[in-house]
């Protein structure tokens, strides 16, 4: 992906942060959904947005599903980003939300995190049950790496429910993302957006299931080390925070992966340390890396031709992605 950040958008914060406010997602109508109640193999749910109206000029289009990122949604700008390109390419487009994140508490005494493959293998298999065509996925920042882990456990199986599969902006090494996330600006900004929904998520998960942890020391909690310390790991059945990020992060787990994958993350992203990534000697043959030196997280803003160049537009991104999986096809 040769990508070049607008001028007037330098470094990476802006080009994060314009990206998910400011930035245009679509070029006409803004994408619509139709949302489907899935029921989990343990009695909880799921809800999946289905992009609408479905394609109708091929019997059976790709399906491109978007796993989101940490806190996000179908309404999330890389969502409608993605969406709006799979229905310019006549593709079906399905968004299914992590246990919690579609806007009602899900049942279960536990939420999502970073290295949930086994969710990610229930949708995806899901999914291709019951598309008829070929199926790809795309996964954001945390949704990225349950994708990769996902794809790293399985190995060849894995071809045998998807075509493809894309991690953009993942925290492939949780540990070294989630030391930059808790320092310096990362702490006073994204810690605090993030933390301003899942604390209070949390607190509605224990008043559903009471003694599932320590509240005094969750709203003691003030980066995401800490929050992960005490709800996200031992909820899910890691030991601890350290536990949890070595055990979930995929990056020690993509010389595994055998089905065609690209990860891509600029370097400059604000909480994805560049010395982080992987590095070819890191990943199989499989897996495609593209490591712009712009971009931001999630952000990539851009301008052309088909739009005013201010405020821009954050569709290059999505146009590339899907253009690596549309070549798997």
């Amino acid at each position: 992906m040769n990508y070049v950040a607008p001028w007037w958008l330098p470094g990476g914060n802006s080009q994060t942060i314009w990206a998910a406010l400011r930035a245009r997602r679509f070029l006409g109508q803004p994408p619509m959904f139709r949302r489907e109640r899935w029921t989990t193999p343990d009695n909880d749910f799921v809800d999946v947005d289905w992009l609408m109206p479905m394609p109708a000029s091929v019997a059976a289009p790709p399906l491109l599903v978007v796993f989101h990122g940490l806190e996000g949604s179908s309404s999330s700008h890389y969502a409608e980003a993605f969406a709006d390109v799979a229905r310019t390419h006549g593709w079906a487009c399905a968004v299914p939300h992590f246990r919690g994140c579609s806007g009602e508490l899900n049942l279960a005494p536990r939420a999502y995190h970073s290295g949930d493959f086994a969710e990610i293998d229930w949708l995806l298999r899901r999914f291709a049950d019951q598309h008829a065509g070929p199926v790809v996925a795309v996964g954001i920042s945390l949704g990225g790496n349950a994708l990769m882990r996902w794809a790293a456990e399985l190995g060849a199986e894995a071809r045998q429910v998807v075509a493809g599969v894309a991690s953009v902006c993942s925290p492939l090494d949780l540990a070294a993302s989630g030391r930059a996330i808790g320092r310096g600006f990362n702490r006073q900004v994204y810690t605090r957006m993030f933390l301003k929904t899942m604390v209070p998520k949390a607190l509605q998960k224990l008043a559903q299931h009471p003694g599932l942890f320590d509240r005094q020391q969750l709203l003691a909690a003030r980066d995401l080390y800490e929050f992960d310390n005490v709800f996200t790991a031992p909820v899910h059945g890691f030991k601890d925070a350290e536990d949890y990020w070595a055990r979930a992060s995929a990056k020690p787990h993509l010389h595994q992966v055998a089905v065609p994958a690209l990860a891509l993350n600029a370097l400059n992203d604000p909480f994805v340390p560049a010395s982080s990534l992987p590095l070819a000697a890191d990943v199989s043959s499989y897996v495609t890396l593209w490591q712009p030196e712009q971009g931001g997280h999630v952000g990539f803003p851009s301008s052309s031709s088909l739009w005013e160049n201010f405020p821009g537009h954050v569709r290059a991104m999505p146009e590339a992605v899907t253009a690596f999986l549309a070549a798997q096809l």
